[in-house]
């Protein structure tokens, strides 16, 4: 019995080191083709810093290699971002044992949907959230403090705030599969809307800069997310239990 109960534990532990494999080799592909455009893709993840500077400002290294690793990481999180669709399908395939014959074919919606939303929160915190946010940080140089932003810190920075965004963002999906589950329901979501409005807050004061704009900035797409995601959520069980109802029909 102890054997019978270790193989599907195995298996599954086989199964997920395919999966990762399969994200460490397209990542690392991702990774190769990158580097050699480093510079100029981190010039433009730099670009709503610089261009909130004022003329002579500009960012700078102290140590020797920062450079080197700033670009080699820079080619890493290209590739990771690149390496998106085929993440979410890894992902999906993983799971896709424990889904209903019908869920499996859900796969290409899954993958489109998944990718948008992580690229489209990235995309969000680029092209909204860094303008203020550098606006508001580099307002506090004057004619007797200037900012010197290090291309160590700002690279930490920029990235968090990026994959932070993605990751938000993919709430709608998590949501759908939750109801799928049955352990989400629309109810519970309306019922518990305020304490979710103060974690997307809380959530956003431990994710963002310690302003009130940027924290607001990833709060109020959070709440709209989640009103979308109760959406979602219902969909989700109207269809389990249309299936449930075909099922007892059929029997």
């Amino acid at each position: 019995m102890e054997s019978e109960s270790k193989q599907p534990f195995m298996s599954h532990l086989e199964e997920l080191r395919k999966r990762l494999i399969i994200c460490a080799i397209s990542v690392g592909i991702g990774f190769a083709a990158a580097y050699g455009f480093a510079e100029e893709l981190f010039q433009i993840l730099a670009y709503p810093l610089k261009a909130n500077m004022k003329e002579g400002q500009q960012l700078i290294f102290t140590n020797l290699p920062e450079m080197f690793f700033a670009y080699l990481k820079t080619a890493f999180v290209t590739g990771l971002l690149a390496s998106a669709p085929i993440i979410f399908y890894q992902i999906y395939m993983f799971v896709a044992p424990g889904l209903y014959r019908n869920e499996k074919k859900l796969v290409v919606p899954f993958v489109i949907v998944s990718t948008i939303l992580f690229v489209g929160g990235s995309l969000f915190g680029y092209f909204v959230v860094f303008p203020f946010g550098f606006s508001f940080f580099l307002g506090f140089a004057n004619e007797y403090i200037t900012a010197l932003p290090s291309v160590k810190e700002y690279f930490s920075f920029a990235i968090k705030l990026l994959l932070a965004f993605g990751l938000v963002f993919e709430l709608p999906v998590v949501a759908f599969f939750l109801g799928k589950m049955g352990i989400l329901t629309p109810q519970f979501m309306r019922k518990n809307r305020k304490y979710a409005i103060l974690l997307t807050f809380t959530l956003g004061a431990v994710l963002t800069p310690p302003d009130i704009v940027t924290q607001c900035m990833m709060a109020v797409p959070l709440i709209v997310l989640y009103e979308i995601s109760i959406l979602v959520v219902k969909t989700a069980r109207v269809k389990k239990e249309e299936k449930k109802a075909e099922e007892n029909r059929a029997s």
